[in-house]
């Protein structure tokens, strides 16, 4: 049909017309046919007129239908265009407003080893002469996320969790997470974070809960930002092609940690999440770390991370002895640390090989914390070193989803300052287990662990000494819902 309205179109030009190629747009009202651009005019194409020389068959007039055909036919093409183009433009824009969330159950079985233990990093284990209960259930976490972005260079992200714990009390409405972002550039290169938020300090400590594999986090590192959160402001930096690494590791589900920056610097208060500065002296931490993709296509990424300040351990009574009562802290009353804060400084090195299908994944930290010797009943500034290593694969399962087998190990000879008097805890544990990604919503983990640690619990009922150490062999699992 082109060809016919080409023919038309050339046959009243003259011969100076036809010794070019021309471009040629139609009016779609009129169906007139121009050979220069216009308002309101539709683009036919480029033609090229026939050799004068050859003989040409006599034209043919296209008829009004084939002009409306072609007409309609191109102004389709640009319609569908556009559409396109705006679809695209509106992907890109930024959402105001979004809500999802997660939920977790847990149950725990003491198998074997000694009685009357609990888990400090779960509620769930224990036996009858527990504080946390018999083989229990427990909602683990029960979170909603409200986040969004209010332009191109502002954003925020409120998260309450609705299954923490006040004294014996489950189930307690408690803020996790509320701060906004303002970048300094489209890109979002560089940015700010003010809030309520993560301490970028770890790898394992940024990966949330419902993306990690291993059911708590490893002590040595968790014990330095208690729940992993403070209060403070962040600067985060990073380049264009860090930040698409990052959205690529975490698009394959290769349990990234989340763009915590290849760069970061902060201050915060210091005394854990939804706690007062207690010192007037604020935490200061910085994180590099660097991800990379190989020719093979294999994801690695190393980091190197550090924080200091003081640190003011919260008191109380406790059993230093099978026949004696409760007791507290000795440190005498001019010991200025209590109000000052005892120094707290760690460094760390994180290294992960993404699971493309076997990944590993392993942190290391050193540092000097408050502690308490429990014999002498005194705080002192004390040393620390620990870690874990863990081994895992990825096996996609088709159908039947994607299953992730892992072995841990983790070491830990230190102490837990946010604790009640920042009691010490040695670790030396195996965890065996595999978690089951039936699909997008729905996973399910099952681990047995080995566990050689300190009871780090108060209170225990079997009346033994607390913070000893114990053994026990435990059965977890897990099940998570997303939406």
């Amino acid at each position: 049909m082109k060809k016919l309205l080409v023919c038309a179109a050339l046959s009243g030009m003259g011969s100076a017309g036809l010794a070019t190629a021309l471009e040629l747009y139609v009016d779609p009202k009129t169906q007139q046919v121009y050979a220069e651009p216009g308002e309101g005019r539709v683009r036919l194409g480029r033609f090229t007129a026939v050799d004068e020389a050859a003989p040409a068959p006599a034209a043919v007039a296209p008829t009004a239908e084939a002009v409306r055909s072609v007409v309609a036919a191109e102004v389709r093409d640009q319609m569908a265009q556009q559409k396109l183009a705006e679809q695209k433009e509106a992907a890109s824009k930024p959402a105001p407003f979004s809500v999802r969330g997660y939920a977790q159950l847990r149950y725990a079985d003491v198998i074997s080893g000694d009685e009357g233990v609990d888990l400090w990093t779960d509620r769930s284990v224990g036996d009858r002469d527990s504080i946390n209960g018999s083989g229990s259930f427990l909602i683990r976490r029960g979170r909603l996320v409200f986040s969004g972005d209010l332009g191109q260079y502002f954003s925020y992200y409120i998260q309450p969790d609705f299954a923490s714990a006040a004294g014996t009390t489950d189930n307690v409405l408690q803020l996790r997470d509320a701060y906004f972002d303002v970048a300094l550039d489209r890109a979002k290169v560089h940015r700010f974070r003010l809030g309520q938020s993560k301490v970028p300090f770890g790898f394992e400590n940024l990966q949330s809960s419902q993306n990690r594999i291993p059911l708590d986090r490893a002590d040595a590192l968790n014990s330095g930002v208690r729940d992993e959160r403070d209060l403070g402001v962040f600067y985060y930096y990073t380049p264009s092609t860090v930040q698409a690494l990052f959205k690529e590791i975490a698009g394959a589900g290769l349990k990234h940690s989340g763009n915590y920056g290849m760069f970061g610097l902060g201050v915060y208060n210091g005394q854990g999440s939804n706690r007062r500065d207690a010192n007037d002296s604020y935490h200061t931490v910085a994180r590099f770390t660097y991800p990379m993709k190989l020719d093979s296509g294999q994801f690695l990424e190393f980091g190197v991370q550090g924080y200091r300040g003081r640190f003011v351990p919260n008191r109380g009574s406790f059993r230093n002895s099978a026949t004696g009562g409760a007791v507290t802290v000795a440190n005498p009353a001019d010991d200025l640390r209590l109000l000052q804060g005892f120094r707290d400084e760690r460094v760390a090195l994180s290294a992960v090989m993404y699971p493309q299908p076997f990944g590993l994944q392993a942190e290391w930290t050193w540092g000097r914390t408050p502690g308490l010797d429990a014999s002498t009943r005194l705080l002192d500034e004390e040393d620390l070193d620990g870690g874990y290593v863990q081994a895992m694969m990825k096996v996609d399962a088709g159908r039947y989803g994607t299953i992730f087998p892992f072995l841990r190990w983790q070491t830990f000879d230190g102490f837990n300052k946010a604790e009640l008097n920042a009691p010490r805890n040695r670790v030396d544990d195996w965890e065996l287990g595999v978690e089951w990604q039936i699909n997008k919503q729905v996973e399910l983990t099952a681990v047995y662990h080995l566990m050689d640690r300190n009871n780090l619990v108060t209170g225990n009922r079997a009346g033994r000494v607390d913070y000893t150490r114990f053994n026990s062999d435990v059965l977890r699992v897990q099940v998570q819902a997303s939406f």
